[in-house]
């Protein structure tokens, strides 16, 4: 899952919000630099992303990559299951995408001190309405480009648009079949840390 699906699963709470997203930007234990909540936000992104790892179907909608893009299908999948969520928002959410991404971002704005990368990627975030414009299928282009320069191999991203075209409709059929028992593990998960 990538930035829209932890923040819609982790809880609506500032705290919550923040610990959604640190998990993409916080490395290694968790030894008390944050507040209990966003600590346990981190932990929550933790278990939602080995959930994921390890669900069958997970794998049933990797194994559609071909073998040139199977090293990096999942960062590839991440983003077009955010893709899906921001496009059929309205089933799975009860508020407009566009009010949750702008409490997203006013919590952003709000935090001082947050961590590495994170604190400079999310003025962009906000500026460029990131979250919002997943439900752009042409906007993954530009998400994935982005993502391979940091790679070591970017080459092994080239035509992974190309590939999502064609394998577009089997995988909206596995997000819409993952993503409900995803939310409900994550509302378990919630529930336990009450």
């Amino acid at each position: 899952m990538n930035y829209l699906a932890h923040l819609h699963l982790g809880g609506q709470l500032p705290a919550q919000l923040l610990g959604s997203l640190y998990g993409d930007f916080v490395k290694g234990r968790l030894q008390g630099q944050y507040s209990p909540q966003i600590e346990a936000a981190i932990q929550l992104h933790r278990s939602i992303d080995r959930f994921t790892d390890s669900h069958p179907l997970i794998g049933e909608a990797l194994s559609r990559f071909s073998l040139t893009r199977r090293r990096y299908a999942g960062i590839v999948l991440d983003v077009f299951f955010d893709h899906c969520l921001a496009r059929d928002w309205a089933l799975y959410a009860d508020q407009p995408l566009e009010h949750f991404t702008a409490q997203v971002y006013r919590v952003l704005a709000a935090e001082p001190q947050l961590p590495g990368r994170l604190a400079q990627i999310a003025p962009w975030m906000a500026a460029d309405d990131w979250l919002g414009s997943y439900r752009e299928f042409a906007v993954m282009d530009q998400v994935l480009r982005g993502i391979s320069r940091r790679l070591t191999q970017p080459e092994e991203l080239s035509h992974a648009m190309q590939e999502l075209r064609t394998l577009y409709e089997p995988l909206s059929d596995d997000f819409r079949r993952f993503y409900p028992q995803l939310q409900v593990f994550a509302q378990s998960q919630l529930t336990t840390q009450d």
